[in-house]
């Protein structure tokens, strides 16, 4: 069986829209951790499209097996 693949989709209000550094990280919007890239890009899709009239609102998707494994050359 192949390793599980997790992905983060979290956003918030960032300090200048071409980056990611994030107002208040205790503000953070978790959109959830998924299974799929495919998941978490309509979970991204979905929360960035709720907030497209707000340009200091960015929401990323995050490889988490990268985090968790740095070791692997995936």
């Amino acid at each position: 069986m192949p390793d599980s693949q997790l992905y983060l989709v979290f956003g918030g209000k960032v300090v200048d829209p071409r980056e990611t550094k994030y107002v208040d990280a205790t503000q953070l919007d978790i959109i959830g951790i998924y299974p799929t890239y495919e998941d978490a890009k309509n979970a991204w899709k979905g929360a960035s499209q709720s907030n497209v009239d707000d340009a200091m609102t960015k929401y990323v998707i995050v490889y988490l097996n990268k985090l968790l494994h740095p070791e692997d050359d995936e």
